[in-house]
Protein backbone atom coordinates (compact mmCIF):
# COMPACT_ATOMS: atom_id res chain seq x y z
CA UNK A 1 0.00 0.00 0.00
CA UNK A 2 1.55 3.38 -0.96
CA UNK A 3 1.89 6.33 1.42
CA UNK A 4 -0.95 8.31 -0.16
CA UNK A 5 -3.39 5.49 0.49
CA UNK A 6 -2.13 5.14 4.06
CA UNK A 7 -2.61 8.84 4.69
CA UNK A 8 -6.06 8.72 3.14
CA UNK A 9 -7.11 5.77 5.31
CA UNK A 10 -5.68 7.46 8.39
CA UNK A 11 -7.78 10.55 7.73
CA UNK A 12 -10.89 8.38 7.24
CA UNK A 13 -10.19 6.55 10.48
CA UNK A 14 -9.79 9.79 12.43
CA UNK A 15 -13.05 11.15 11.02
CA UNK A 16 -14.91 7.98 11.97
CA UNK A 17 -13.54 8.16 15.52
CA UNK A 18 -14.58 11.79 15.84
CA UNK A 19 -18.08 10.97 14.64
CA UNK A 20 -18.35 8.05 17.04
CA UNK A 21 -17.33 10.22 19.98
CA UNK A 22 -19.78 12.94 18.98
CA UNK A 23 -22.65 10.46 18.64
CA UNK A 24 -21.79 8.90 21.97
CA UNK A 25 -21.81 12.34 23.57
CA UNK A 26 -25.18 13.17 22.05
CA UNK A 27 -26.71 9.96 23.34
CA UNK A 28 -25.47 10.51 26.86
CA UNK A 29 -26.78 14.07 26.90
CA UNK A 30 -30.22 13.23 25.46
CA UNK A 31 -32.84 12.70 28.17
CA UNK A 32 -35.27 9.89 27.38
CA UNK A 33 -38.44 10.14 29.45
CA UNK A 34 -40.49 6.93 29.67
CA UNK A 35 -44.27 7.07 29.75
CA UNK A 36 -45.33 5.54 33.07
CA UNK A 37 -48.70 4.23 34.14
CA UNK A 38 -50.56 6.47 36.56
CA UNK A 39 -51.96 4.50 39.47
CA UNK A 40 -52.82 4.93 43.12
CA UNK A 41 -49.20 4.78 44.28
CA UNK A 42 -47.32 6.33 41.35
CA UNK A 43 -48.54 9.70 40.14
CA UNK A 44 -45.44 11.21 38.49
CA UNK A 45 -46.03 11.35 34.75
CA UNK A 46 -42.35 12.02 34.09
CA UNK A 47 -39.52 10.82 36.29
CA UNK A 48 -37.42 13.75 35.06
CA UNK A 49 -40.01 16.49 35.56
CA UNK A 50 -39.53 19.12 38.22
CA UNK A 51 -42.28 19.46 40.84
CA UNK A 52 -44.81 22.16 40.03
CA UNK A 53 -43.85 25.33 41.91
CA UNK A 54 -46.42 26.77 44.29
CA UNK A 55 -46.56 30.46 45.27
CA UNK A 56 -44.25 31.41 48.14
CA UNK A 57 -46.03 34.28 49.83
CA UNK A 58 -47.99 34.50 46.59
CA UNK A 59 -44.89 35.48 44.61
CA UNK A 60 -43.70 33.57 41.55
CA UNK A 61 -40.82 34.52 39.30
CA UNK A 62 -41.12 33.40 35.69
CA UNK A 63 -37.38 32.79 35.34
CA UNK A 64 -37.23 30.83 38.63
CA UNK A 65 -34.99 33.32 40.39
CA UNK A 66 -35.60 34.44 43.93
CA UNK A 67 -37.14 37.92 44.28
CA UNK A 68 -34.91 40.49 45.85
CA UNK A 69 -35.65 41.61 49.37
CA UNK A 70 -36.70 44.99 48.00
CA UNK A 71 -39.11 43.39 45.50
CA UNK A 72 -40.62 41.14 48.12
CA UNK A 73 -41.12 44.04 50.50
CA UNK A 74 -42.67 46.17 47.73
CA UNK A 75 -44.94 43.29 46.71
CA UNK A 76 -46.22 42.70 50.22
CA UNK A 77 -46.88 46.40 50.79
CA UNK A 78 -48.51 47.04 47.40
CA UNK A 79 -52.01 48.51 47.61
CA UNK A 80 -52.87 50.80 44.74
CA UNK A 81 -56.13 52.48 43.67
CA UNK A 82 -56.73 53.63 40.09
CA UNK A 83 -59.77 55.85 39.67
CA UNK A 84 -61.92 54.94 36.67
CA UNK A 85 -62.56 58.57 35.73
CA UNK A 86 -58.80 59.00 35.23
CA UNK A 87 -58.46 55.93 33.00
CA UNK A 88 -58.82 55.75 29.21
CA UNK A 89 -62.46 55.54 28.12
CA UNK A 90 -63.40 53.01 25.45
CA UNK A 91 -66.30 53.21 23.01
CA UNK A 92 -69.12 55.37 24.31
CA UNK A 93 -68.25 55.13 27.99
CA UNK A 94 -68.50 58.44 29.86
CA UNK A 95 -67.53 59.94 33.20
CA UNK A 96 -70.45 60.87 35.45
CA UNK A 97 -71.05 61.84 39.08
CA UNK A 98 -74.83 61.71 39.61
CA UNK A 99 -74.89 58.44 41.55
CA UNK A 100 -73.90 58.81 45.20
CA UNK A 101 -71.20 56.85 47.01
CA UNK A 102 -68.27 57.05 44.59
CA UNK A 103 -64.68 57.89 45.46
CA UNK A 104 -62.53 60.47 43.68
CA UNK A 105 -64.27 62.87 41.34
CA UNK A 106 -66.66 60.51 39.60
CA UNK A 107 -67.16 57.11 37.99
CA UNK A 108 -67.47 55.59 34.51
CA UNK A 109 -70.93 54.96 33.07
CA UNK A 110 -72.32 54.15 29.64
CA UNK A 111 -71.19 50.54 29.20
CA UNK A 112 -74.16 49.72 27.02
CA UNK A 113 -72.62 48.84 23.64
CA UNK A 114 -70.03 46.36 22.43
CA UNK A 115 -66.47 47.63 22.99
CA UNK A 116 -67.58 50.14 25.64
CA UNK A 117 -65.31 50.05 28.64
CA UNK A 118 -62.35 51.43 30.51
CA UNK A 119 -58.57 50.89 30.21
CA UNK A 120 -56.18 51.29 33.13
CA UNK A 121 -52.42 51.57 32.78
CA UNK A 122 -50.86 50.17 35.94
CA UNK A 123 -47.43 49.25 37.29
CA UNK A 124 -46.67 46.43 39.73
CA UNK A 125 -43.44 46.16 41.75
CA UNK A 126 -42.64 42.46 41.27
CA UNK A 127 -43.62 39.28 39.47
CA UNK A 128 -46.48 37.72 41.35
CA UNK A 129 -50.18 37.13 41.87
CA UNK A 130 -52.46 40.10 42.42
CA UNK A 131 -56.14 40.58 43.28
CA UNK A 132 -58.04 42.96 41.00
CA UNK A 133 -61.01 44.63 42.68
CA UNK A 134 -63.31 46.46 40.24
CA UNK A 135 -65.37 48.49 42.70
CA UNK A 136 -68.64 49.05 40.88
CA UNK A 137 -72.43 49.03 41.07
CA UNK A 138 -75.06 47.30 38.98
CA UNK A 139 -77.91 49.05 37.26
CA UNK A 140 -80.11 46.14 38.35
CA UNK A 141 -79.17 42.60 39.37
CA UNK A 142 -76.41 40.25 38.20
CA UNK A 143 -73.95 41.69 35.67
CA UNK A 144 -70.77 40.24 34.15
CA UNK A 145 -68.16 42.10 32.14
CA UNK A 146 -64.95 40.94 30.45
CA UNK A 147 -61.54 41.58 31.97
CA UNK A 148 -58.39 41.72 29.85
CA UNK A 149 -54.80 41.98 31.03
CA UNK A 150 -52.42 42.92 28.20
CA UNK A 151 -55.04 41.85 25.62
CA UNK A 152 -55.60 38.40 27.19
CA UNK A 153 -59.14 37.61 28.36
CA UNK A 154 -58.68 36.39 31.93
CA UNK A 155 -62.31 36.15 33.06
CA UNK A 156 -65.22 38.33 34.10
CA UNK A 157 -65.96 40.82 36.86
CA UNK A 158 -69.30 40.06 38.50
CA UNK A 159 -71.43 42.59 40.36
CA UNK A 160 -75.00 42.35 41.69
CA UNK A 161 -75.37 45.16 44.22
CA UNK A 162 -76.87 48.51 43.23
CA UNK A 163 -74.49 50.35 45.56
CA UNK A 164 -70.75 50.55 44.92
CA UNK A 165 -69.31 47.21 46.06
CA UNK A 166 -66.32 44.93 45.61
CA UNK A 167 -65.99 42.76 42.52
CA UNK A 168 -62.75 40.86 43.04
CA UNK A 169 -60.84 38.69 40.60
CA UNK A 170 -58.31 36.74 42.65
CA UNK A 171 -54.82 35.51 41.76
CA UNK A 172 -54.04 37.25 38.48
CA UNK A 173 -50.38 36.75 37.60
CA UNK A 174 -48.46 39.79 36.37
CA UNK A 175 -44.77 40.36 35.79
CA UNK A 176 -42.90 43.31 37.24
CA UNK A 177 -43.55 46.52 35.33
CA UNK A 178 -46.31 48.19 33.34
CA UNK A 179 -49.53 46.53 32.19
CA UNK A 180 -52.88 47.48 30.69
CA UNK A 181 -56.06 46.23 32.34
CA UNK A 182 -59.37 46.61 30.54
CA UNK A 183 -62.94 46.06 31.63
CA UNK A 184 -65.07 45.69 28.50
CA UNK A 185 -68.82 45.45 28.10
CA UNK A 186 -70.18 41.92 28.10
CA UNK A 187 -73.50 42.31 29.87
CA UNK A 188 -72.72 45.97 30.49
CA UNK A 189 -74.93 48.21 32.60
CA UNK A 190 -72.62 48.99 35.51
CA UNK A 191 -71.12 52.06 37.15
CA UNK A 192 -67.35 51.60 37.58
CA UNK A 193 -65.79 53.55 40.46
CA UNK A 194 -62.17 52.38 40.65
CA UNK A 195 -59.72 49.50 40.34
CA UNK A 196 -57.84 48.44 43.46
CA UNK A 197 -54.82 46.12 43.14
CA UNK A 198 -53.41 44.20 46.12
CA UNK A 199 -51.20 41.11 46.58
CA UNK A 200 -52.98 37.76 46.53
CA UNK A 201 -52.95 35.35 49.40
CA UNK A 202 -51.23 32.01 48.70
CA UNK A 203 -53.43 29.18 47.45
CA UNK A 204 -54.61 26.88 50.22
CA UNK A 205 -53.26 23.53 49.02
CA UNK A 206 -55.89 21.67 51.03
CA UNK A 207 -58.54 22.57 48.44
CA UNK A 208 -57.13 19.74 46.32
CA UNK A 209 -57.73 17.19 49.08
CA UNK A 210 -61.13 15.84 48.07
CA UNK A 211 -63.03 12.89 49.50
CA UNK A 212 -63.62 9.99 47.13
CA UNK A 213 -66.96 9.20 48.82
CA UNK A 214 -69.78 9.56 46.31
CA UNK A 215 -73.16 11.13 47.11
CA UNK A 216 -74.88 7.89 46.11
CA UNK A 217 -74.11 5.40 48.92
CA UNK A 218 -75.00 2.55 46.55
CA UNK A 219 -72.59 3.55 43.77
CA UNK A 220 -71.15 0.47 42.08
CA UNK A 221 -67.50 -0.50 42.33
CA UNK A 222 -66.45 0.72 38.87
CA UNK A 223 -67.87 4.13 39.68
CA UNK A 224 -66.05 4.18 43.01
CA UNK A 225 -62.83 3.20 41.22
CA UNK A 226 -63.18 6.09 38.79
CA UNK A 227 -63.85 8.57 41.59
CA UNK A 228 -60.83 7.25 43.50
CA UNK A 229 -58.65 7.80 40.44
CA UNK A 230 -59.99 11.33 39.96
CA UNK A 231 -59.41 12.32 43.58
CA UNK A 232 -55.93 10.76 43.61
CA UNK A 233 -54.86 12.85 40.63
CA UNK A 234 -56.76 16.08 41.29
CA UNK A 235 -54.31 18.94 41.63
CA UNK A 236 -51.51 16.84 40.15
CA UNK A 237 -52.71 16.30 36.58
CA UNK A 238 -55.37 17.44 34.11
CA UNK A 239 -57.23 14.90 31.99
CA UNK A 240 -57.60 15.71 28.28
CA UNK A 241 -61.21 15.56 27.08
CA UNK A 242 -63.06 16.06 23.80
CA UNK A 243 -66.71 16.06 22.79
CA UNK A 244 -67.27 13.93 19.70
CA UNK A 245 -70.77 12.73 18.86
CA UNK A 246 -69.56 9.83 16.70
CA UNK A 247 -67.45 8.30 19.43
CA UNK A 248 -63.91 6.99 19.12
CA UNK A 249 -63.80 7.39 15.35
CA UNK A 250 -65.17 10.92 15.18
CA UNK A 251 -63.43 13.42 12.95
CA UNK A 252 -62.47 15.47 16.01
CA UNK A 253 -60.41 12.63 17.46
CA UNK A 254 -58.74 11.87 14.15
CA UNK A 255 -57.71 15.53 13.80
CA UNK A 256 -56.29 15.52 17.33
CA UNK A 257 -54.33 12.33 16.66
CA UNK A 258 -52.78 13.76 13.51
CA UNK A 259 -51.80 17.00 15.24
CA UNK A 260 -50.39 15.49 18.42
CA UNK A 261 -48.46 12.40 17.40
CA UNK A 262 -51.34 9.92 17.76
CA UNK A 263 -52.63 11.16 21.12
CA UNK A 264 -56.25 10.40 22.06
CA UNK A 265 -58.15 12.23 24.83
CA UNK A 266 -58.66 10.40 28.10
CA UNK A 267 -62.28 11.61 28.29
CA UNK A 268 -64.87 11.31 25.52
CA UNK A 269 -67.81 13.71 25.77
CA UNK A 270 -71.19 12.44 24.57
CA UNK A 271 -74.85 13.53 24.71
CA UNK A 272 -78.09 11.60 25.32
CA UNK A 273 -80.10 14.30 23.52
CA UNK A 274 -81.41 12.14 20.66
CA UNK A 275 -83.01 9.66 23.09
CA UNK A 276 -85.38 12.37 24.41
CA UNK A 277 -89.01 11.39 23.60
CA UNK A 278 -89.89 14.62 21.73
CA UNK A 279 -86.95 13.99 19.40
CA UNK A 280 -87.62 10.27 19.03
CA UNK A 281 -91.15 11.22 17.89
CA UNK A 282 -89.53 13.10 15.02
CA UNK A 283 -87.42 10.12 14.00
CA UNK A 284 -84.19 10.80 15.88
CA UNK A 285 -81.91 7.83 16.46
CA UNK A 286 -78.60 7.54 18.27
CA UNK A 287 -75.65 5.24 18.92
CA UNK A 288 -74.42 7.23 21.90
CA UNK A 289 -74.80 4.28 24.26
CA UNK A 290 -72.77 2.05 21.95
CA UNK A 291 -70.08 4.73 21.61
CA UNK A 292 -69.85 5.07 25.38
CA UNK A 293 -69.43 1.33 25.89
CA UNK A 294 -66.85 1.12 23.11
CA UNK A 295 -64.70 3.91 24.53
CA UNK A 296 -64.87 2.38 28.00
CA UNK A 297 -63.60 -0.90 26.53
CA UNK A 298 -60.60 1.02 25.18
CA UNK A 299 -59.82 2.11 28.74
CA UNK A 300 -61.26 5.62 28.46
CA UNK A 301 -63.58 7.75 30.57
CA UNK A 302 -66.99 8.98 29.41
CA UNK A 303 -68.57 12.33 30.20
CA UNK A 304 -72.29 12.39 29.43
CA UNK A 305 -74.54 15.43 29.13
CA UNK A 306 -78.20 15.67 28.17
CA UNK A 307 -79.59 18.48 26.03
CA UNK A 308 -83.11 17.82 27.24
CA UNK A 309 -85.58 18.62 24.47
CA UNK A 310 -88.76 19.83 26.16
CA UNK A 311 -91.89 17.66 25.84
CA UNK A 312 -93.73 18.16 22.56
CA UNK A 313 -96.57 20.03 24.28
CA UNK A 314 -94.21 22.88 25.10
CA UNK A 315 -92.39 23.24 21.77
CA UNK A 316 -93.17 26.42 19.85
CA UNK A 317 -93.72 26.72 16.12
CA UNK A 318 -91.42 29.76 15.99
CA UNK A 319 -88.29 27.62 16.33
CA UNK A 320 -87.45 24.20 14.85
CA UNK A 321 -88.32 21.21 17.05
CA UNK A 322 -84.68 20.19 17.35
CA UNK A 323 -83.95 23.45 19.22
CA UNK A 324 -86.34 22.37 21.96
CA UNK A 325 -83.76 22.54 24.75
CA UNK A 326 -83.47 26.32 24.30
CA UNK A 327 -85.71 28.63 26.29
CA UNK A 328 -86.66 30.56 23.14
CA UNK A 329 -88.00 27.37 21.53
CA UNK A 330 -90.35 26.39 24.37
CA UNK A 331 -93.31 27.65 26.38
CA UNK A 332 -92.50 25.52 29.41
CA UNK A 333 -92.79 27.14 32.85
CA UNK A 334 -90.65 25.06 35.19
CA UNK A 335 -91.74 27.02 38.25
CA UNK A 336 -95.39 26.03 37.71
CA UNK A 337 -94.39 22.42 37.12
CA UNK A 338 -92.31 22.21 40.29
CA UNK A 339 -94.84 23.96 42.53
CA UNK A 340 -97.71 21.73 41.40
CA UNK A 341 -99.67 24.15 39.22
CA UNK A 342 -98.86 22.20 36.05
CA UNK A 343 -99.43 18.55 37.00
CA UNK A 344 -99.42 17.37 33.39
CA UNK A 345 -96.06 19.04 32.86
CA UNK A 346 -94.65 17.23 35.90
CA UNK A 347 -95.80 13.88 34.54
CA UNK A 348 -94.27 14.65 31.14
CA UNK A 349 -90.92 15.45 32.75
CA UNK A 350 -91.04 12.21 34.72
CA UNK A 351 -91.78 10.34 31.50
CA UNK A 352 -88.73 11.92 29.85
CA UNK A 353 -86.50 11.06 32.82
CA UNK A 354 -87.74 7.46 32.68
CA UNK A 355 -86.88 7.25 28.98
CA UNK A 356 -83.33 8.45 29.60
CA UNK A 357 -83.07 6.07 32.57
CA UNK A 358 -83.48 3.14 30.19
CA UNK A 359 -80.40 4.26 28.25
CA UNK A 360 -78.41 4.82 31.44
CA UNK A 361 -79.34 1.30 32.55
CA UNK A 362 -77.86 -0.12 29.34
CA UNK A 363 -74.61 1.67 30.12
CA UNK A 364 -74.73 0.51 33.75
CA UNK A 365 -75.27 -3.11 32.70
CA UNK A 366 -72.10 -2.87 30.60
CA UNK A 367 -70.15 -1.87 33.71
CA UNK A 368 -69.44 1.65 32.47
CA UNK A 369 -69.25 4.54 34.99
CA UNK A 370 -70.24 8.00 33.77
CA UNK A 371 -69.33 11.57 34.57
CA UNK A 372 -73.02 12.54 34.45
CA UNK A 373 -73.62 16.25 33.71
CA UNK A 374 -77.32 16.99 33.22
CA UNK A 375 -79.11 20.37 33.42
CA UNK A 376 -75.94 22.25 32.53
CA UNK A 377 -75.35 26.02 32.31
CA UNK A 378 -78.64 26.66 34.06
CA UNK A 379 -77.92 30.11 35.47
CA UNK A 380 -77.42 31.50 31.96
CA UNK A 381 -81.13 31.09 31.28
CA UNK A 382 -80.71 30.07 27.64
CA UNK A 383 -81.84 26.50 28.41
CA UNK A 384 -85.42 25.98 29.59
CA UNK A 385 -84.35 24.30 32.84
CA UNK A 386 -82.77 27.59 33.89
CA UNK A 387 -85.40 29.99 32.63
CA UNK A 388 -87.61 29.98 35.74
CA UNK A 389 -84.92 30.85 38.26
CA UNK A 390 -82.72 29.03 40.74
CA UNK A 391 -85.38 27.62 43.07
CA UNK A 392 -87.26 25.71 40.37
CA UNK A 393 -83.98 24.53 38.88
CA UNK A 394 -82.70 23.15 42.19
CA UNK A 395 -85.96 21.30 42.73
CA UNK A 396 -85.63 19.75 39.27
CA UNK A 397 -82.04 18.72 39.98
CA UNK A 398 -83.10 16.98 43.19
CA UNK A 399 -86.03 15.34 41.42
CA UNK A 400 -83.73 14.02 38.69
CA UNK A 401 -81.27 12.67 41.28
CA UNK A 402 -84.03 10.98 43.27
CA UNK A 403 -85.75 9.47 40.24
CA UNK A 404 -82.57 8.03 38.71
CA UNK A 405 -80.90 6.96 41.95
CA UNK A 406 -83.69 5.80 44.23
CA UNK A 407 -86.44 4.82 41.80
CA UNK A 408 -84.43 3.42 38.88
CA UNK A 409 -81.47 2.23 41.00
CA UNK A 410 -78.90 3.68 38.61
CA UNK A 411 -75.62 3.49 40.49
CA UNK A 412 -72.97 4.20 37.85
CA UNK A 413 -73.23 8.00 37.90
CA UNK A 414 -70.78 10.58 39.23
CA UNK A 415 -72.97 13.67 39.48
CA UNK A 416 -71.32 16.71 37.87
CA UNK A 417 -73.15 19.94 38.64
CA UNK A 418 -72.69 22.71 36.08
CA UNK A 419 -75.07 25.49 37.17
CA UNK A 420 -72.27 28.11 37.13
CA UNK A 421 -73.60 30.29 39.93
CA UNK A 422 -73.42 29.92 43.71
CA UNK A 423 -77.12 30.69 44.13
CA UNK A 424 -77.96 27.72 41.90
CA UNK A 425 -75.97 25.16 43.88
CA UNK A 426 -78.36 22.38 45.02
CA UNK A 427 -76.31 21.28 48.04
CA UNK A 428 -73.30 19.10 48.78
CA UNK A 429 -75.47 16.01 49.19
CA UNK A 430 -76.51 16.29 45.52
CA UNK A 431 -73.15 17.12 43.90
CA UNK A 432 -69.99 15.03 43.42
CA UNK A 433 -68.05 17.37 41.11
CA UNK A 434 -68.37 21.03 40.09
CA UNK A 435 -68.01 21.98 36.43
CA UNK A 436 -67.47 25.26 34.60
CA UNK A 437 -68.12 25.80 30.87
CA UNK A 438 -65.84 28.50 29.43
CA UNK A 439 -65.76 30.05 25.96
CA UNK A 440 -63.38 33.03 26.18
CA UNK A 441 -63.00 33.75 22.46
CA UNK A 442 -60.45 32.60 19.91
CA UNK A 443 -56.90 31.47 20.77
CA UNK A 444 -57.23 32.53 24.41
CA UNK A 445 -54.97 30.13 26.30
CA UNK A 446 -55.07 31.71 29.76
CA UNK A 447 -55.70 29.57 32.84
CA UNK A 448 -59.20 30.98 33.55
CA UNK A 449 -58.21 31.36 37.19
CA UNK A 450 -61.14 33.71 37.79
CA UNK A 451 -63.68 30.99 36.99
CA UNK A 452 -61.72 28.43 38.99
CA UNK A 453 -61.71 30.66 42.06
CA UNK A 454 -65.42 31.40 41.64
CA UNK A 455 -66.15 27.67 41.61
CA UNK A 456 -64.13 27.23 44.80
CA UNK A 457 -66.58 29.62 46.47
CA UNK A 458 -69.76 27.69 45.61
CA UNK A 459 -69.42 25.54 48.73
CA UNK A 460 -67.24 25.23 51.82
CA UNK A 461 -66.78 21.53 51.10
CA UNK A 462 -63.82 20.55 48.91
CA UNK A 463 -65.11 19.34 45.55
CA UNK A 464 -63.27 18.47 42.36
CA UNK A 465 -63.49 21.35 39.87
CA UNK A 466 -63.39 20.59 36.15
CA UNK A 467 -63.60 22.60 32.94
CA UNK A 468 -66.56 20.61 31.64
CA UNK A 469 -66.78 22.48 28.33
CA UNK A 470 -64.33 24.81 26.63
CA UNK A 471 -63.82 26.51 23.34
CA UNK A 472 -60.12 27.31 23.76
CA UNK A 473 -57.63 25.06 25.47
CA UNK A 474 -55.72 26.51 28.40
CA UNK A 475 -51.93 26.44 28.51
CA UNK A 476 -51.05 23.89 31.23
CA UNK A 477 -47.95 25.90 32.19
CA UNK A 478 -50.18 28.86 33.01
CA UNK A 479 -52.83 26.74 34.74
CA UNK A 480 -50.37 25.09 37.11
CA UNK A 481 -48.53 28.35 37.64
CA UNK A 482 -51.80 30.03 38.62
CA UNK A 483 -53.03 27.03 40.66
CA UNK A 484 -56.06 26.74 38.37
CA UNK A 485 -55.60 22.99 38.43
CA UNK A 486 -58.67 21.88 36.51
CA UNK A 487 -59.37 18.15 36.90
CA UNK A 488 -60.08 17.92 33.18
CA UNK A 489 -60.97 19.97 30.15
CA UNK A 490 -63.44 18.91 27.46
CA UNK A 491 -63.28 20.88 24.23
CA UNK A 492 -66.57 21.23 22.40
CA UNK A 493 -66.94 19.55 19.03
CA UNK A 494 -67.20 20.91 15.50
CA UNK A 495 -65.36 24.08 14.53
CA UNK A 496 -63.61 24.32 17.87
CA UNK A 497 -61.46 21.48 16.52
CA UNK A 498 -62.24 20.78 12.86
CA UNK A 499 -63.30 22.63 9.72
CA UNK A 500 -66.19 21.71 7.44
CA UNK A 501 -64.03 19.12 5.66
CA UNK A 502 -63.01 17.43 8.89
CA UNK A 503 -59.45 18.73 8.89
CA UNK A 504 -57.93 20.45 11.91
CA UNK A 505 -59.27 23.98 12.36
CA UNK A 506 -57.03 26.52 14.03
CA UNK A 507 -59.74 29.15 14.50
CA UNK A 508 -59.88 28.56 18.26
CA UNK A 509 -56.91 26.31 19.00
CA UNK A 510 -53.69 26.42 17.03
CA UNK A 511 -51.87 23.23 16.12
CA UNK A 512 -48.84 24.10 18.26
CA UNK A 513 -50.96 24.65 21.36
CA UNK A 514 -52.95 21.48 20.74
CA UNK A 515 -49.71 19.54 20.45
CA UNK A 516 -48.27 21.19 23.55
CA UNK A 517 -51.34 20.44 25.66
CA UNK A 518 -51.73 16.80 24.63
CA UNK A 519 -48.04 16.07 25.14
CA UNK A 520 -47.61 18.08 28.32
CA UNK A 521 -46.23 16.30 31.38
CA UNK A 522 -49.22 17.49 33.44
CA UNK A 523 -51.91 16.37 30.96
CA UNK A 524 -53.08 12.75 30.86
CA UNK A 525 -54.30 11.17 27.62
CA UNK A 526 -55.89 7.77 26.90
CA UNK A 527 -52.56 5.94 26.60
CA UNK A 528 -51.54 7.18 30.06
CA UNK A 529 -54.59 6.01 32.01
CA UNK A 530 -54.25 3.08 34.40
CA UNK A 531 -56.53 0.03 34.29
CA UNK A 532 -59.55 1.75 35.81
CA UNK A 533 -61.48 -1.49 36.20
CA UNK A 534 -58.87 -2.65 38.71
CA UNK A 535 -58.04 0.69 40.29
CA UNK A 536 -57.97 0.55 44.11
CA UNK A 537 -61.09 1.89 45.82
CA UNK A 538 -60.27 4.40 48.53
Amino acid sequence: MDMKKKRFLSVILVCVLVLLVACSKDKTETKVTPTPTVDATETDKSNDSEPTPTPTEALLDEVNTEPTAEELAAFEAFDQIYEAEDAKLLGRAIVDSKKEGFSGTGYVDGMANDNDGCEFTITVPANGFYDLNFVSASYDGHKENTIQVDKDNIGVAIIEEKEFSDSIMNKVYMTKGEHTIKIIKSWGWIYLDYLRITPSKPMDETVFNVSSTLINPNADDNTKRLMSFLTDNYGKYTLAGQFADKGRYSKELWAIQQATGNKIPAILGLDLMEYTPSRVEKGSTSKTVEYAIEFDQLGGIISMCWHWNAPTKYLTTKEPWYSGFYTKATTIDLAKIMNGEDKEGYDLLISDIDAIAEQLKRIQEAGVPLLWRPLHEASGGWFWWGAAGSDAYKELWKLLYDRLTNYHKINNLIWVWNGQNKDWYPGDEFVDIIGEDIYPGEKVYTSQIGKFNAALDYTDTNKIIAMTENGCLFDPDLAFRDDARWAWFSTWSGDFVIDTLGALSEQYNERDMLNKVYNHEKVLTLDELPDLKNYPIK
